[in-house]
């Protein structure tokens, strides 16, 4: 798919995003019969490691499913406290209590009981630092300066010539999110510096398309 998507879109950036990802598993248990859950993407590969097909209790450590999934420490730790503490537990912890220690051990709650068929489990949010949130939004400012590239190549491909003001209006009616004209100007100039576009002989305000 990347692939594809990249011989279409070759000036924009495809990232997956498995935290998006919704499953549905089902299950038979001893103690609440058939049931469907409505799960992510880690919850499900969580869940899909208590598969009891021969029967047996199945009982793994945060080590273990750490081990078993790759997923990163501080998610598998959101996720288990998800299956295991939340509204609804679907897995049972040893020890008792909220937080996740490296020892802890998890089994299918015995107990579980639910009147409904399809369950879902929210996943538990993780609170972004202030380091985080200004890795997010640089990461949001470099994806919109792909975004401002391509809007510029297209409408300087369609049109071959056009002023820096028309430029600049056509890119306010273009982008879906809000750009400051010394952004716009910016991209521009690194358009010209890549050799992508010329500035006129005669009009330094005039910009032409290089095919």
């Amino acid at each position: 798919f990347e692939k594809f998507y990249y011989s279409k879109y070759a000036a924009r950036r495809l990232k997956w995003q498995p935290s998006l990802c919704h499953c549905l598993v089902r299950a038979d248990l001893l103690s609440a019969g058939k049931k469907e859950f409505q799960v992510s993407l880690f919850q499900a590969m969580v869940l899909l490691l208590f598969d009891q097909e021969s029967g047996e209790k199945i009982s793994l450590s945060y080590d273990e499913i750490k081990g078993k999934t790759g997923v990163e420490a501080e998610e598998l730790r959101r996720t288990l406290q998800s299956l295991a503490c939340g509204k609804v537990r679907i897995l049972q912890k040893n020890p008792k209590g909220r937080d996740v220690a490296n020892s802890d051990r998890f089994v299918v709650n015995p107990e579980f009981k639910s009147k409904a068929y399809r369950i879902k489990i929210n996943s538990i949010q993780m609170k972004e630092s202030a380091k985080e949130n200004k890795e997010t939004h640089a990461k949001i400012f470099q994806d919109r300066q792909y975004q401002i590239d391509a809007a510029i190549v297209r409408i300087m491909k369609a049109r071959k010539t056009l002023s820096h003001n028309l430029l600049v209006s056509e890119l306010f009616k273009q982008l879906k999110f809000p750009a400051k004209p010394q952004d716009l100007k910016k991209r521009i100039e690194s358009l010209l510096d890549r050799e992508y576009l010329e500035r006129d002989d005669q009009d330094a305000t005039l910009y032409k398309y290089l095919a």
